[in-house]
């Protein structure tokens, strides 16, 4: 099947994708890539160092007539998010991305595509072992764990990169130039509860899935469902309306995604097992009517399951349910300045309550660091009211515009000779690398780009083979075109 990916065009950069891609690459477990890639640089018997975190860079001299030109940094991350169908057998330990072309796209069999960040690092890669592209000097950073709390770039030194150009390469829109975006922080809510042993009732179990998910900062505008706020919903109106016990709830994954599934077990009395089989096909129409635009695989199932041997004190599921309605999710705040920017948003990720300990995670994020804490406090005293012990962590900076930065001007003025239309020039709400980097590096000019990819963090990611050749081409030029020093 990956076969078919490495016939495409730019088939340097393919190659190099469908290479990257036989290799499991997750956040916070990057040591087969970082190997990888430190064999690919020290192949090409270029400098190639890892510093203490498992950033790798390498360095590559410019080509002949280049020299006096001012150095490169590309930038690209190593993780990919693992995601997959519930339906799909898959093991992202020992496999390698299963890869298909469907017309001008390219797509994954059931998972991730790891586009977000591959072709990035895959275009850097091809830029490397090139010998007959003209180039200025390249420093080629690539950095481990960006989508669970970019921990690379946090952890980057100064003075390990001289170039004062750094081109980012994870962008998902190839009309876009991106020059601004969002900071965030992880928020973990932890603790105990008492069981209670099970009456003589019937079990079932709810499952929320379908949805369709996706980036938690780059598509949060878009409104779709979010499995853990759906089922909760359910979960809160069924207790309200007949006695219900729940021994489980499991839902959502990686704090970057949108949640597109949650699971469920509850324990009803016989009497009220057939009104609750009906109140909850009711409440899924309602739902689904609701998000019928953006979630149209949205559906919500009840089965019969085995009796579980306890489920939660009555106390602790009120005040659960009730903290987890009242958390924020989605938009938060609309940027006043800057128009249709999402300032600041939470993404409710995971919810895990069973045997006895609940964790629940969020990922609020804002480019206002102020704002962000603000709803971070208002997140933790939600969880605090329900005795929840709430830890804060992974924090990072935005990334602030610099409009007059000299790259800016470069890249919008090629953009629009090469492709007769002006660029998008903004800032995200997702979370990039840059504002980090910049702390550490702060002179150097930063920009990002990178081709179409649709629905990155869920198993419909795709990116379109047209647009990648359109980033490259122009990734290729804007590298003729740096400046002297």
């Amino acid at each position: 099947m990956n076969e078919q990916i490495r016939l495409l065009e730019p088939m340097v950069l393919w190659n190099h994708f469908a290479d990257l891609n036989a290799v499991p690459r997750p956040s916070k477990k990057e040591e087969r890539v970082i190997a990888f890639m430190k064999a690919f640089g020290e192949g090409l018997k270029l400098e190639t160092l890892v510093d203490a975190v498992g950033n790798v860079i390498i360095k590559k001299p410019a080509t002949s007539g280049m020299e006096d030109h001012q150095t490169v940094v590309l930038q690209s991350h190593l993780d990919m998010v693992h995601q997959k169908n519930s339906d799909t057998n898959f093991n992202f330990a020992t496999q390698g991305i299963e890869m298909f072309v469907d017309g001008d796209w390219v797509r994954a069999n059931g998972t991730t595509l790891g586009a977000d960040n591959g072709i990035g690092v895959a275009s850097i890669m091809s830029l490397l072992a090139a010998k007959d592209i003209p180039h200025p000097a390249i420093e080629a950073l690539f950095t481990i764990d960006e989508e669970t709390g970019m921990t690379g770039a946090l952890s980057l030194k100064g003075g390990l990169l001289e170039g004062k150009i750094l081109l980012n390469l994870d962008t998902e829109a190839d009309n876009e130039l991106t020059i601004g975006c969002a900071g965030g922080i992880d928020i973990t809510a932890t603790g105990n509860y008492t069981q209670v042993r099970t009456s003589n009732s019937v079990a079932f179990t709810i499952s929320v899935k379908g949805l369709t998910g996706g980036h938690s900062g780059a598509e949060i505008h878009l409104g779709r469902g979010n499995a853990n706020k759906i089922m909760n919903r359910i979960l809160l109106n069924l207790s309200d309306e007949y006695r219900i016990n729940i021994a489980s709830i499991n839902g959502g994954s990686l704090r970057n995604a949108i949640p597109r599934e949650s699971v469920a077990t509850i324990v009803v009395y016989d009497v009220n097992a057939t009104k609750i089989l009906e109140k909850v096909n009711t409440h899924a129409q309602i739902i689904k009517e609701e998000y019928k635009i953006t979630d149209p695989k949205f559906s919500v199932t009840i089965d019969n399951a085995p009796l579980p041997v306890s489920v939660f004190e009555s106390g602790f599921q009120h005040k659960l349910l009730r903290a987890i309605y009242a958390c924020p999710n989605g938009i938060y705040r609309m940027s006043p300045e800057i128009n249709g920017l999402v300032q600041s948003s939470n993404n409710l990720a995971r919810v895990l309550v069973a045997d006895g300990t609940f964790n629940i995670q969020c990922l609020t994020r804002s480019s206002v660091d102020s704002e962000k804490q603000d709803l971070a406090n208002a997140i933790t005293s939600t969880f605090e009211l329900m005795h929840a012990s709430v830890n804060l962590s992974g924090s990072y900076p935005g990334w602030q515009p610099r409009t007059d930065a000299p790259i800016v001007k470069l890249m919008s003025e090629l953009y629009m000779e090469m492709f007769q239309e002006p660029a998008h020039v903004n800032a995200v709400h997702a979370g990039l690398e840059c504002g980090i980097l910049g702390t550490n590096y702060p002179d150097v000019q930063m920009i990002s780009f990178g081709p179409n990819i649709f629905g990155p963090h869920s198993p419909d990611e795709c990116v379109q083979i047209s647009s990648v050749q359109k980033f490259w081409n122009y990734l290729l030029e804007t590298l003729k075109r740096i400046p002297r020093k």
